[in-house]
Order: C-alpha cells, then sequence, then structure tokens
C-alpha cells in the first residue's frame, strides 16, 4: 500500500527561501543589523534549512515505524 508522505513537503521551504523567494528579497535597502536585507534573508534561509530537513526526517522515520508495526501484524508478509 503506497502512504501519503505530507512531510516531504517540509524539503520545499528551502527552495522557496532560496530560489523562489529571491526575487522579492533582491534589495540592497533595508539594511538590518548594517547588513543588507538580502544577506539577512540567505542567513535566514541557510537556519532554516537543517530545520526543515529535520522535521521532514522525523515525519518519515514515523511512518516507517508505522508500517514496520503493520508489517508484524500481518505475520511479516507484504
Amino acid at each position: 500500500m503506497i502512504k501519503r508522505r505530507p512531510h516531504l513537503l517540509w524539503l520545499l521551504v528551502p527552495f522557496v527561501l532560496y530560489a523562489g523567494a529571491l526575487p522579492l528579497a533582491n534589495r540592497v535597502e533595508p539594511v538590518l543589523l548594517g547588513v543588507p536585507f538580502l544577506f539577512v534573508w540567505l542567513f535566514a534561509a541557510t537556519l532554516l534549512t537543517p530545520v526543515a530537513v529535520g522535521l521532514t526526517w522525523r515525519g518519515d522515520r514515523r511512518l516507517r515505524t508505522e508500517a514496520e508495526a503493520e508489517t508484524e501484524a500481518e505475520g511479516g508478509r507484504r
């Protein structure tokens, strides 16, 4: 049985932050803490990428555990 994997949508977060929203953030002004906004945007995206990957990993691990439990309940058959 094929299961849905909505947790994989977390992997779209880095893509959207880096590529999708880049035209919106490509500004020298405003300056935050003396740094151009684009640098702040990319730094935030870099910090959020491991969080998104971690959430994806956690969701996948949960689905694998559930699938293993179902397999054991069926007697080890697939």
